[in-house]
């Protein structure tokens, strides 16, 4: 099995984007903790972005896929636990940098601004990608100190 576990967590915009990378996770022989929404009435996206950060700090969960209607606010909130450090991508790139430059550990999505076949490409290579340490470990470690 690859890797540690992976945290997924959505609110109700982001639930059925959050369903379809989860399939892709297990079917990939990741084991998938899934933090909820689990279907789309509606729920308050901090919840979610605080569950993330809780199974992060705690060790429960290695890294994290966070799905909101944008990304935007689910990520914000998943931010505000230390030991989290999550980035909104848009694209392959910006999953690949993330994680190079940044260390991140959570990658969020936007389900009215992402395509499908897009977060599924940018998960896959967050997953793949390495941090590469040297000049950006300094910077990494400032984040946490708040």
């Amino acid at each position: 099995m690859p890797g540690g576990s992976i945290a997924v967590a959505s609110d109700h915009a982001g639930f059925d984007l959050k369903e379809m990378l989860k399939r892709d996770l297990q079917e990939a022989g990741h084991e998938v903790l899934d933090l909820g929404t689990h279907s789309t009435a509606s729920v308050d996206y901090p919840d979610f972005g605080k569950a993330m950060g809780d199974a992060i700090a705690s060790g429960k969960a290695e890294r994290g896929v966070l799905v909101c209607g944008s990304g935007i606010g689910i990520s914000i909130a998943a931010n505000r636990n230390p030991k989290v450090r999550a980035v909104l991508a848009h694209d392959v790139t910006s999953a690949r940098l993330s994680r190079e430059h940044n260390d991140a550990n959570v990658i969020a999505f936007g389900q009215r601004l992402t395509g499908i076949e897009v977060a599924r490409e940018a998960l896959k290579v967050f997953l793949a990608t390495k941090f590469e340490g040297g000049r950006h470990a300094g910077r990494v470690d400032k984040l946490s100190k708040g």
